[in-house]
């Protein structure tokens, strides 16, 4: 059954705070604010029981009562996954725009990043799509802004305290120090904080006019922008 109903818009009180959020699956997503919120991942806590169910249902003979039986076992345990994620996503959501007059977001290719195997699961099991869709929803309902950035913008590579782009960085650096400024950056915070800036909410020195140095380590074509920091997340 489906219906559809005629509301009107409720407006926030105005607030002056804009907020950057990087997306990862480590961490489901780190704020320009510096706050970091992790996900339930319920499929990854559970995957144990989903395999004892897949293997239970391949048993089975299609059609048989026993097999209606499992299937409708694994339907239930996909439901339940979804409403914890769902309310995992409509609570963050909600709160964020509560809390924030503009709200920037990273255009992530989702259909493409699921296509590795190595990486599709734990993907699919944080809801990053979903989350995108309650943000720009919620952001209509309250009259908030909501932009979303390219998925080009180098957020993870610039540092946002001189804007010195190191170049491109291994998934298992998760801090690192520019070799122009000496600044030591926390990956997924940068990256929100670059978000942030990217989004037209903020400027980096370098922005306001601040002179970018080049040094001599900087120029050495052997030397990269990173250094390893503390063990990945």
């Amino acid at each position: 059954m489906s219906f559809v109903v005629e509301i009107q818009p409720e407006i926030l009180p105005k607030t002056d705070n804009s907020v950057g959020i990087d997306l990862g699956i480590k961490t489901f997503a780190t704020l320009s604010d510096g706050s970091k919120i992790e996900a339930p991942r319920p499929l990854k806590k559970r995957i144990s029981k989903y395999r004892k169910l897949s293997k239970s249902l391949s048993k089975k003979t299609i059609g048989s009562k026993r097999y209606e039986k499992a299937r409708l076992r694994i339907a239930k345990f996909h439901a339940k996954l979804k409403d914890t994620r769902t309310d995992f996503l409509h609570k963050l959501s909600t709160e964020i725009i509560r809390e924030n007059q503009t709200i920037i977001l990273e255009d992530l290719n989702v259909s493409g990043m699921v296509k590795n195997r190595k990486l599709s699961r734990a993907i699919s099991d944080l809801g990053w799509r979903q989350f995108r869709t309650f943000l720009e929803s919620k952001a209509e309902k309250y009259s908030r802004e909501f932009r979303v950035i390219s998925r080009w913008e180098p957020t993870s590579q610039i540092c946002y305290a001189c804007g010195f782009k190191g170049g491109k960085l291994d998934l298992s650096i998760r801090e690192w120090e520019c070799l122009n400024c000496g600044a030591k950056h926390d990956r997924d915070l940068n990256a929100a904080i670059n978000i942030l800036v990217a989004g037209g909410q903020s400027e980096t020195l370098n922005g306001r006019g601040g002179k970018q140095k080049t040094t001599v380590e900087v120029a050495a074509v052997c030397e990269t922008s990173t250094r390893r920091g503390a063990k990945a997340r």
